[in-house]
């Protein structure tokens, strides 16, 4: 059974290793057959991203880690129940591509299972 403080540090343990740009610890956090799902809007284009199993889930945070880096997080809620988590947090995306900068709000929602994420789904939008 996973308990509320567990719950709590692994979407701790999420935001620091996406912050710090660290692939494999990010990894490291879903579970073999977990799902991740991506969705939000930048420049009025709509962005979504689905895959199941760490297969797929490896080359799509590869990408996000290689193309963004994020700085001023500011974690604004975080609600644990029961092995659920939903987190409200704030930071500055930077494109390592073409230097942009785009304050943005994002939407976590977490199942855990096994000590590790079975299912995330984060909603993101630009403020």
């Amino acid at each position: 059974m996973t308990d509320r403080s567990q719950v709590e540090q692994l979407v701790r343990e999420l935001h620091k290793s996406r912050l710090e740009g660290d692939l494999d610890r990010l990894c490291g956090l879903y579970g073999a057959d977990a799902r991740l799902r991506i969705a939000g809007t930048t420049d009025g284009k709509p962005i979504a991203i689905a895959a199941t199993g760490s297969a797929e889930i490896r080359p799509w945070l590869s990408i996000l880690v290689k193309t963004f880096r994020l700085s001023q997080y500011t974690l604004l809620s975080l609600t644990v129940d029961g092995a659920r988590a939903t987190a409200h947090w704030r930071v500055d995306i930077h494109s390592k591509i073409t230097g942009v900068v785009v304050p943005t709000e994002l939407v976590d929602l977490i199942d855990v299972r096994g000590g590790a994420i079975a299912s995330h789904t984060e909603f993101f939008v630009p403020v």
